[in-house]
């Protein structure tokens, strides 16, 4: 299965030129597309057959993605990609991600990975302290926010049962407790490990209202306490103190879901905003997000990593020198997951810190919060436009006037298909709203004016684009 020396180093050299002119492309309009979506239909018309017993050798095959594959994906790092919650990973946490995969790291183990190990450790360490989490605290990068919160939820789980001495609680399951606005994963997530979900209403998870679902349910049957510092929709921080202190009565572990918006804690302008944080028992933060790292990439903290590993080591006769090498203080990383094998998928973040070094993450989440307040001033002096709130992070969220949801629909396939931005519609309250998040350092106030002046004029879009 192994190609000939000419063959690899011949596919090497267009790979490379290949990854190296995306890497460096100018996110300026006319540099790099955003990308269009296509059919399933179009797609088998285009590539055809690529599956064959021969194969089509490498240059085909890189012709086939370059030309048809690629373009029929959405470039989620460009500059007009607002949408969600977008990524801009740094050109030296994508040539890590490479170096990493050049090399067959397998992360799991410190006996097979010790030196990656390491280096995330090192990066895992940085957030620990923008956290101000404490001494001895950490963890491992796993897949995503969705892992990150079920590997705690396990944990808060485990930990409750060995605390009260029970398998389940008197009422039968476990409840997690959440606001309305967390994320879908918390929920799913819950669910998967087989818990009940009770989500508090209100625009932010508060101290009173744990309290109150905590008098009804009762502590001893709580496996955790999930607040979200950096909701999806509005960026909304929940009152994390609070949370705390009512978790901290009650003896229950208290989880914040950080993936979006703990990221904001390198800020110079937020980071207080994050008060409590420090007291949590399991934090997750995605790099992939606002930390300038390639997918998939989330970084998973516990206040006591012991109780982390307690729930997560696996046995086996074939692991055994690991777990001894573990017991022995060694730090392996699949202990602290829902994962055995795993990529070292924390080393592109420590690439792009060890080059540029933590100011320069600062500078660039400081942009995104600077362009979010003077995106949120545009909106607010435009007259056919209404915000929905001050922004407490890089979200702005607002409607405009007489528009119906299908009006928002068809701007917002408009503005894709003019390759201006990528920006869809959302809902707040049952209602559709229009919200952009910034995180890209490329993405300028000039290409925000050009966005919010594709929204001005009496006539609704749809009549525009029929």
């Amino acid at each position: 299965m192994h190609a000939h020396d000419e063959v690899v180093q011949r596919a090497a050299n267009s790979m490379l030129a290949f990854a190296r002119a995306r890497v460096a492309a100018d996110l300026e309009p006319g540099g790099l597309p955003i990308g269009s979506p296509q059919s399933a239909a179009w797609l088998d018309e285009q590539a055809g057959q690529t599956v064959t017993e021969v194969g089509l050798g490498p240059e085909e095959t890189l012709r086939i993605f370059a030309e048809v594959l690629e373009p029929a994906c959405l470039s989620v790092d460009h500059h007009g990609f607002l949408s969600f919650v977008p990524q801009a990973p740094a050109e030296l946490a994508i040539l890590g991600d490479m170096v990493t995969a050049a090399c067959s790291i397998y992360a799991g183990s410190w006996l097979e990975g010790g030196g990656a190990v390491w280096a995330e450790n090192q990066a895992l360490d940085w957030i620990r302290r923008l956290a101000g989490m404490p001494e001895g605290a950490g963890g491992v990068f796993v897949q995503g926010g969705t892992n990150g919160n079920l590997s705690a939820l396990v944990a808060a789980r485990e930990s409750a049962r060995h605390r009260l001495g029970v398998q389940h609680p008197a009422s039968g399951r476990w409840v997690v407790i959440c606001g309305e606005h967390a994320h879908a994963s918390v929920s799913d997530m819950a669910r998967i490990t087989d818990c009940e979900v009770v989500a508090v209403p209100g625009d932010r998870l508060t101290g009173a209202g744990v309290r109150e679902v905590l008098g009804v349910v009762g502590a001893d049957a709580v496996a955790a306490v999930v607040a979200t510092s950096g909701s999806t929709n509005l960026g909304r921080i929940d009152r994390l103190d609070e949370v705390a202190d009512v978790c901290e009565e009650a003896g229950v572990w208290f989880h914040v879901d950080g993936a979006y918006g703990a990221a904001a804690l390198a800020s110079t302008s937020r980071s207080d905003r994050f008060t409590g944080i420090e007291r949590a028992d399991s934090l997750v933060v995605d790099p992939h997000k606002w930390l300038f790292t390639p997918f998939d990439c989330c970084a998973l903290l516990y206040r006591e990593p012991a109780k982390g590993r307690a729930a997560h080591t696996q046995k086996g006769s074939y692991l055994d020198i690991l777990n001894d090498a573990g017991d022995a203080g060694e730090w392996n990383p699949s202990d602290y997951g829902v994962q055995l094998s795993r990529r070292a998928r924390g080393l592109p973040l420590w690439f792009a810190l060890a080059t540029h070094g933590t100011a320069a993450f600062a500078a660039a989440i400081d942009h995104g919060i600077w362009l979010a307040e003077a995106a949120a001033r545009l909106v607010v002096e435009h007259p056919e436009l209404t915000l929905l709130e001050e922004p407490e992070l890089s979200v702005v969220a607002f409607t405009r006037e007489g528009w119906e949801q299908e009006d928002y629909d068809a701007w917002s396939k408009q503005l894709l298909e003019d390759e201006i931005a990528f920006v869809v519609p959302s809902k707040h309250a049952g209602e559709p709203i229009l919200r952009l998040c910034f995180l890209n350092p490329r993405t300028t106030l000039a290409h925000v004016t050009q966005i919010l002046a594709t929204l001005d004029g009496d006539a609704p879009v749809r009549k525009r684009v029929e």
